[in-house]
């Protein structure tokens, strides 16, 4: 049990970027302004901005 919820913990950090879910960013992104990406995820305006940088590339 202890190295399936340790496994299950890797897995969640190694989906997410700058503590967020990818995934979800990119269904959300189109609808939703920098702001509201930023409320939604609990990370900064800044980290929001960055991710979209990085996206762009």
């Amino acid at each position: 049990m202890r190295k399936s919820l340790k496994t299950e913990a890797l897995n969640n950090r190694a989906s997410s970027l700058f503590g967020m879910d990818f995934h979800q960013f990119i269904e959300k992104e189109h609808m939703m302004t920098n702001y509201e990406l930023a409320e939604e995820f609990g990370v900064t305006l800044e980290a929001v901005k960055k991710l979209k940088h990085q996206i762009k590339r």
